[in-house]
């Protein structure tokens, strides 16, 4: 063997001597390498379980945000209107009525039109009857001869009476002729009773006023046919102004706190600056099922006739000393079981709210009952929301 290829099996030392490499030592530098490249496949291997393992984290964070709710809240606010509900009404006369003609006939002439003041029994018209009038003279002609059989019967009667006295007649006879007469007294009385009924209905020829009060409406011309009965048209209208009548609906919230005998306050937006008392005179007693309020009639005192019957008007009723609270519209949620808003606790959970509306003003809602000033309703609510939903509040 050259030396050359003892270089090439082998190291040579400085001197230029040739040293073989020893088996051991080999075999620990195999072991390190190996041992190296395990490390460094762990380390990959945990760098890359690391990295997702943060990545899952960061999508379900991000999943986590993305099932948050956002809201925002508002407290509950005692309402503007606190010392007092206001409600619209319309004035009613304190007899309104529509005047119908009781016999038919033609208008001969009116002596009123609308706006007149008039009293009660003044004549408003006058009607031409002449099949009532042809009625009442057949009526006394049947009179006539109903007096005549009765004259005759007596006559006969007394001539029979005279015989049977003397037995010239028989029994049976006389009481033929006694009830002949009896039946003509009938038949009299029967033609006094029909003459009488269409006398008293030929004054109604002239249609008169039931009540003091002034006419609203006027409803026939000259030369009119007019037929007798409610089925046909109203010859007038007329009411009483004074005093006036006044319904309202109360919420059931409300109405009982009030009571007969109250004092309100009646505002007709036309009378700037001008305020009416009235009177609560009567309370329905019960709650209408479809409006959930109660009828209530006030009287209204109106002698100087500042106010008319059928005229828009605000009434102003006093409230107890807790008033309702007032929300925006825009939190209301509707559900089947009614109006709902959703409170958020301090843990931020919704819990939604039954409440109680009682004047939708719009913009905002007078509620009673229900909330407190302390707590927070959402605005603008998701219909999605549930009772008992984790929410953010900004």
């Amino acid at each position: 063997m050259t030396k050359k290829n003892h270089q090439s099996m082998g190291l040579q030392s400085p001197d230029g001597q040739i040293h073989l490499p020893k088996r051991g030592g080999v075999a620990r530098t195999a072991k390190a390498f190996a041992l190296l490249f395990l490390v460094i496949l762990a380390v990959g291997a945990g760098r890359v379980l690391l990295g997702r393992g943060a990545a899952h984290a960061a999508l379900e964070e991000q999943s986590a945000q993305g099932r948050k709710i956002f809201v925002r809240t508002i407290a509950p606010a005692p309402s503007k209107s606190a010392n007092a509900l206001t409600l619209p009404a319309t004035l009613r006369g304190d007899n309104e009525t529509a005047i119908f003609a009781r016999v038919s006939g033609y208008v001969r002439a009116f002596a009123v039109d609308i706006g007149a003041k008039v009293r009660k029994g003044q004549i408003l018209a006058e009607l031409e009857t002449p099949e009532l009038d042809q009625q009442v003279a057949q009526a006394k002609a049947q009179l006539e001869q109903a007096k005549a059989n009765v004259a005759l019967a007596e006559v006969a009667l007394k001539r029979w009476k005279t015989l049977f006295s003397q037995n010239s007649v028989a029994r049976q006879d006389l009481d033929t002729k006694q009830n002949a007469y009896d039946t003509s007294v009938a038949l009299q009385n029967s033609a006094e009773a029909y003459l009488r009924q269409l006398q008293e209905t030929t004054d109604f020829k002239h249609v008169q006023a039931p009540f003091d009060g002034v006419i609203t409406a006027r409803n026939v011309d000259l030369g009119n046919l007019i037929t007798a009965g409610s089925s046909g048209s109203a010859l007038f209208s007329m009411a009483r102004p004074d005093p006036l009548r006044v319904f309202i609906d109360a919420p059931q919230a409300y109405a009982g706190g009030i009571k007969v005998g109250d004092k309100v306050k009646v505002t007709q937006p036309e009378l700037s600056g001008q305020t009416f008392a009235a009177d609560v005179t009567r309370i329905a007693g019960a709650i209408n099922v479809a409006t959930r309020s109660q009828t209530i009639e006030l009287a209204l005192p109106n002698a100087q006739g500042a106010l008319t019957p059928g005229a828009y008007v605000q009434v102003s009723l006093p409230l107890p000393p807790k008033g309702p609270l007032s929300i925006p519209a825009n939190t209301l949620l509707f559900r089947s079981e009614g109006p709902n808003v959703a409170v958020v606790d301090a843990e931020g959970v919704a819990h939604l709210r039954p409440i109680n509306i009682v004047n939708d003003l719009g913009a905002t809602l007078e509620i009673a009952g229900g909330l407190t000033p302390e707590e927070r309703i959402v605005i603008n609510p998701p219909d999605s929301i549930a009772d008992g939903e984790k929410v953010s509040v900004q």
